[in-house]
């Protein structure tokens, strides 16, 4: 079990860019087979998820924000990066990071989520 804690700014003006670090402890962000992501909760609604950094690096995103996201690692700090530019009110929510793996048995395969940050709040308003 690794512990992932999130970190950056409450609040935020429209226009401005978004920068969330993850900072994971008690395991590696380059471990195989491992993908760390992001994702956010606005309020009233569900999780929506935003986009991932692989243990190799590899990198994806939701269609809906990928032409203002941006996910990046710092594998020195054993931490990764959310980049989210021209934010709106739309953008408040509770983000979180967490680490996702691919889960094999009898019954099939599929993603899984073992580890969670506690989230932190993102309000956008002017």
């Amino acid at each position: 079990q690794v512990q992932l804690q999130e970190s950056g700014p409450g609040l935020m003006k429209p226009s401005q860019k978004l920068a969330l670090t993850c900072s994971v402890s008690g395991g590696s962000i380059t471990t195989d087979y491992y993908w760390w992501d992001w994702i956010r909760q606005p309020p009233g609604k569900g999780l929506e998820w935003m986009g991932t950094v692989a243990w190799s690096d590899t990198t994806y995103y939701s269609p809906s924000l990928k032409s203002r996201t941006s996910i990046s690692r710092d594998t020195s700090k054993n931490q990764f990066t959310l980049q989210l530019s021209s934010v709106t009110p739309e953008d408040t929510a509770v983000y979180y990071c967490a680490r996702r793996y691919y889960y094999c048995s009898g019954s099939g395969c599929q993603y899984k989520y073992d580890d969670w940050g506690q989230g932190t709040q993102v309000t956008v308003s002017s």
